[in-house]
C-alpha cells in the first residue's frame, strides 16, 4: 500500500491523500464519506455496518472496506492531517479510537478500560491497543510531535493534545509551574515510564485565534488572572 499526500496550494485548504492498493491489499476506512475519487473495479469498495464496539468507539455506523487493485483519494477538512503509523508485531501504545481514520488488513485491536479518574478527564471509557503487522492512519489536528518518556523525570503533555501513550506509562492529571502559571493553564498529564508519546500541535490553534480575534480585553484578563480561568472561561 502506498499513501501519497497531495500538494496543498492554499494553507487554508484541507489535506488530500491518495491511496494505491495492490492485489490482495485491503484497508478499512472509518470515514467513508471523505472518499472523493476512486479508480478500480466497482467491487473494490464494500461498505459495511460496524460491530457494536466499533459503533460505540467511533460514534459511526458505516465503514468502507477498500480492496486492491485500486486507487482512491480521501479529503480532510482544513486543519486536519493523517499520521501513518506502521506496526510490526506487538505495539504497546494506547490510542483514542475516535482518532482512527483507517487501518490495514492484519491489524488487530484490544480494548483497555480506563481508570475512573481518566474517564472523567478524557470523557471516554476505553482506549485501544493495536497489534499485528500493517499500518494505521491517525486523524490529527496539526503537526504530530513525539517525545520519549523517562522512568524518573516526568513529561507534561496537554491533556487535550494527547494522541497515544505507552500502556506501561504512569499518568497523573496535574498542572505545573508557579502559582500564576498553574492557575491559567489547561490540565496536563504528568507522565513517566518508557517508550514514545505522540501528541498533536494543532489543538491550541483554535483557542489562540479566538483569544486574539474575538475576545475582549476583559475576558482575556479574567482568563489569565482567575484561578483556572483558561479552563472555565471559554
Amino acid at each position: 500500500m502506498n499513501v501519497e499526500v497531495q500538494d496543498q496550494e492554499h494553507s487554508s485548504s484541507g489535506q488530500a491523500l491518495t491511496f494505491t492498493l495492490e492485489e490482495n491489499e485491503e484497508i478499512h476506512v472509518l470515514h467513508p464519506q471523505q472518499i472523493i475519487a476512486y479508480q478500480g473495479p466497482s467491487s473494490g469498495r464494500a461498505d459495511r455496518l460496524m460491530d457494536v464496539k466499533g459503533m460505540y468507539r467511533k460514534r459511526k455506523l458505516i465503514r468502507a472496506d477498500m480492496s486492491g487493485p485500486c486507487r482512491f483519494t480521501a479529503a480532510l477538512p482544513p486543519g486536519y492531517r493523517i499520521k501513518t503509523v506502521r506496526l510490526e508485531g506487538k505495539d504497546d501504545l494506547l490510542y483514542d479510537f475516535r482518532h482512527l481514520f483507517y487501518y490495514s488488513k492484519g491489524i488487530e485491536m484490544q480494548t483497555r478500560i480506563l481508570s475512573v479518574k481518566n474517564m472523567i478527564v478524557t470523557r471516554d471509557l476505553i482506549k485501544v491497543r493495536f497489534s499485528g503487522s500493517g499500518s494505521i492512519g491517525i486523524l490529527t489536528e496539526g503537526t504530530v510531535c513525539e517525545a520519549a518518556l523517562d522512568p524518573v523525570e516526568p513529561l507534561y503533555v496537554d491533556a487535550g493534545s494527547m494522541i497515544a501513550y505507552p500502556e506501561n506509562a504512569r499518568l497523573e492529571l496535574t498542572v505545573y509551574g508557579n502559582h500564576l502559571a498553574s492557575q491559567h493553564m489547561s490540565y496536563h498529564w504528568k507522565m513517566t515510564g518508557c517508550g514514545p508519546v505522540l501528541f498533536q500541535a494543532g489543538r491550541q490553534n483554535r483557542r489562540f485565534e479566538r483569544e486574539n480575534r474575538e475576545d475582549g480585553i476583559l475576558k482575556r484578563f479574567l482568563r489569565e488572572v482567575l484561578p483556572f480561568g483558561g479552563v472555565f472561561i471559554k
